[in-house]
């Protein structure tokens, strides 16, 4: 049985059609990024899985079902970060971060010990630790994008769908972010699928990458195992004539730098 399944995925908006008998399947342990063009059909995907947007098709995540749960037992699996997180009244972290815990509290009941503990150590993980009590709407845009990490992180779940998590970060916490990802999927049975925009930083950070043209899937890369040229050739039907370069790090690292034909 694989960790995550779609099949047949199609969805839209209205009577247009974006996305077209998408297939794929993910691995526990993995992070998998999502490239192509604006407008392919990357958030339009993420919001199909978790059950924001109608589709055909099934999702099978660790042999449930998702379309036949209810949105309460879907939120203890799956959790979505959209682009923006749509809070715009005062409100400390800790407050923020707790939110993850409303699927698993009763009417009226208020998170208890535990949780404000379980949301402390997630602002620590995202580098916001002894700030619980500062108000959000203070932060900047990257920061808030690590909150909202944080109220994720916070409450079990065993698929993290992120769409461009990066936008707001800068090039370090883009970094950190991918590194506190990559732990939390090691730690158990879980995955993250997540959108990208810069296609260097999903080809170093990511174990999978996933294509897609068009609303169809273009293929499927493994940056660390899959042939130079073959990842080249794939990269290409989407960001046009480009060189992909091997180069080694500091540490002894592999990492693949993208650049457009015409730089060189």
């Amino acid at each position: 049985m694989s960790f995550f399944s779609a099949e047949g995925i199609s969805a839209g908006y209205d009577r247009h059609q974006i996305l077209t008998d998408i297939s794929f399947s993910l691995e526990a342990g993995t992070i998998t990024g999502i490239l192509g063009a604006n407008g392919c059909g990357k958030t339009t995907l993420l919001k199909a899985i978790c059950g924001i947007l109608p589709h055909a098709g099934s999702c099978t995540l660790l042999g449930h079902s998702l379309e036949a749960l209810s949105p309460r037992k879907l939120s203890g699996l799956v959790r979505y970060i959209p682009q923006r997180s749509g809070i715009s009244m005062d409100i400390s972290l800790m407050d923020v971060v707790l939110m993850g815990f409303n699927p698993q509290l009763g009417l009226l009941e208020r998170p208890g010990t535990a949780m404000k503990a379980a949301a402390e150590k997630a602002l620590a993980l995202v580098g916001l630790a002894g700030r619980a009590q500062e108000n959000y709407q203070k932060l900047s845009e990257g920061q808030k994008q690590l909150c909202i990490l944080a109220r994720t992180l916070s409450a079990p779940a065993n698929l993290l769908l992120l769409d461009e998590p990066e936008s707001a970060l800068d090039f370090h916490f883009r970094y950190q972010m991918l590194g506190i990802l990559r732990r939390w999927v090691e730690a158990e049975q879980r995955g993250v699928l997540l959108t990208l925009h810069d296609p260097m930083l999903a080809l170093n950070g990511c174990q999978r990458l996933l294509l897609i043209s068009h609303g169809q899937v273009l293929g499927m890369i493994r940056p660390r195992e899959d042939p130079l040229p073959n990842t080249q050739a794939l990269l290409a039907q989407i960001y046009g004539k480009i060189h992909l370069q091997a180069v080694t790090d500091p540490s002894g690292r592999r990492q693949l730098v993208m650049l457009p034909e015409e730089t060189l």
